[in-house]
């Protein structure tokens, strides 16, 4: 099962054990992936449910609902200042990788990024690619850009962590919880840091500052090492 190809489908495409496939979809599966009429792959809507089925060119029939046991055993939601350029893109595709559930995008005091609509679409695609690449039953929520106070203010994780560099608090590493229950959030900032005020403003919001190491860590960088750690203590 695990050599067979993934795609991505919405729910709606799925009617009395036929699935519709979009001309794109179509184009991928017979052209880039090579599948001929006949041939099995594996569809997940992004939420879970996933299905073995056949390829016949315009539509699939599906065979079976199968189980994909490849979801971190806690939901994780990154609270991500944005980071100039393209760098945020590298950071959805790694982190869709590694586990994670939700990526919330934030405007802080020092985002240089102001994202378009079609930042937004672009990194939703990215985390579609990267779950079927990855071979997740789970495509990640990518919500828009809002203000950090925002993000702090929602949070509805049980434990709400605040990554911060040259200080000293307690690693991330140590501070995860034991139960595999409760949902995780981790919030990790920009390019030069947080400001003391975004700093104060978390703490007011419930969240623990951690550190993620004696090394300080690009705003690319940073969640994929937090993803990491994560995974490291609740995968398989």
């Amino acid at each position: 099962m695990a050599q067979l190809q993934r795609l991505a489908i919405a729910p709606s495409q799925l009617h009395n054990e036929q699935i519709m496939l979009a001309t794109e979809q179509q184009h991928y599966l017979g052209r880039v992936l090579r599948l001929r009429e006949g041939d099995r792959f594996i569809a997940m809507d992004g939420t879970g449910n996933s299905w073995l089925a056949v390829f016949l060119g315009n539509q699939a029939q599906v065979l079976e609902s199968i189980v994909v046991g490849s979801e971190l055993k806690v939901p994780v939601t990154l609270i991500l200042a944005l980071p100039k350029g393209n760098g945020f893109d590298e950071v959805v595709r790694c982190c869709t990788e590694i586990g994670v559930s939700c990526i919330v995008p934030v405007l802080s005091d020092r985002t240089l990024l102001q994202p378009s609509p079609q930042k937004l679409e672009r990194w939703r695609r990215i985390a579609k690619e990267a779950a079927e690449q990855s071979e997740r039953s789970i495509i990640p929520t990518i919500l828009e850009p809002i203000p950090l106070n925002q993000a702090l203010a929602t949070a509805t994780a049980k434990h709400l962590y605040f990554c911060v560099a040259r200080r000293h608090d307690p690693h991330l590493q140590t501070v995860l919880p034991l139960s595999t229950t409760a949902e995780i959030a981790i919030a990790i900032g920009p390019e030069g840091g947080w400001t003391t005020q975004e700093i104060e403003s978390a703490i007011a919001a419930g969240f623990q500052l951690v550190s993620l190491g004696n090394r300080v860590l690009r705003a690319v960088t940073a969640p994929i090492v937090a993803m990491s750690l994560v995974s490291a203590a609740f995968d398989g």
